[in-house]
């Protein structure tokens, strides 16, 4: 029976969370390195996603805490300082949460979307299928006929003033997680002289849908596995779906096939938890 080593997954976990004192970042530079090494990681730990954070390679292996003046929040200016400089993909992506996404990665996940090359038509056909909301519609036209707009003024401009704040703001994380619009900017608006800018993603890096045309989905979701597995050294099936949401038949498909190319050992038994798992194969004892 093959037995998934803990010892050699903790060690694993520990380089590419940069768990360890030594690995920590300390320069937003670093911080792009870091993106650019996993591909993708969360900006703060997810609750029941096992992902490296932003928040973890600074701060250290604690939760985030309430306190402003945490060291650990500079990540928060690091990251405002970013939306405009195009270095990376970033926004409410995994699970609804917020995401850094190297830029090399970004087509793989954008080749997963429901984008087909015509933003002025693709939120249509979507809105028309009921996979868009109406509220999300709105958000989107006035996005495509203004340009850039800070959450105060976009709020305006589609029409959601009056809105519930739970419409309006899962509207904005649909759009987010579909590669729809994008955080670009922080503007001073509002009554916190706080506000996100957002853009639509294929006007904003147009670069983005040329080079995902080139991608098949199979070999999209075939990347962003591999790249989570590599990240997180071994995991079972159901958390492939949970944190990339595919369809189970989908996500188990792509996982066999990197173990049909050696990347992944399937079949695997953790020493403290049940079910079978999966894992890259310098992790696994015979």
């Amino acid at each position: 029976m093959l037995i998934l080593s803990l010892e050699q997954l903790t060690a694993h976990r520990a380089r590419t969370f940069c768990r360890l004192p030594a690995l920590r970042l300390s320069t937003p530079a670093q911080a792009l390195d870091f993106v650019n090494e996993r591909g993708f990681i969360f900006f703060w730990p997810v609750k029941g996603i096992t992902l490296p954070s932003l928040w973890t390679a600074v701060a250290g292996d604690r939760p985030v805490p309430d306190d402003h003046d945490d060291p650990g929040h500079v990540t928060w200016d690091w990251k405002d300082k970013s939306l405009n400089q195009r270095i990376w993909y970033y926004g409410k992506i995994l699970r609804r949460k917020a995401t850094f996404i190297s830029l090399v990665v970004a087509p793989y996940f954008y080749a997963l979307s429901e984008n087909y090359g015509s933003p002025e038509e693709d939120y249509l056909v979507a809105y028309e299928e009921g996979r868009l909301t109406q509220a999300a519609k709105q958000i989107y036209e006035a996005l495509l006929d203004n340009g850039a707009l800070d959450t105060i003024s976009l709020r305006k401009s589609a029409r959601l003033v009056n809105a519930k704040e739970s419409e309006f703001n899962r509207a904005m994380e649909d759009l987010q997680k579909d590669f729809k619009i994008l955080p670009v900017g922080i503007a001073e608006a509002g009554a916190w002289k706080y506000a996100y800018r957002y853009d639509i993603t294929a006007r904003h890096m147009p670069e983005l849908l040329e080079k995902a045309h080139l991608i098949g989905e199979a070999e999209a979701r075939g990347k962003l596995a591999e790249l989570y597995f590599c990240s997180v050294g071994a995991a079972q099936l159901r958390d492939v779906t949970k944190l990339f949401s595919w369809p189970p038949a989908l996500a188990k498909r792509t996982v066999g096939r990197l173990v049909e190319n050696g990347i992944l050992q399937d079949g695997l038994t953790h020493p403290q938890m049940g079910g079978e798992w999966l894992a890259l194969k310098e992790l696994v004892n015979g």
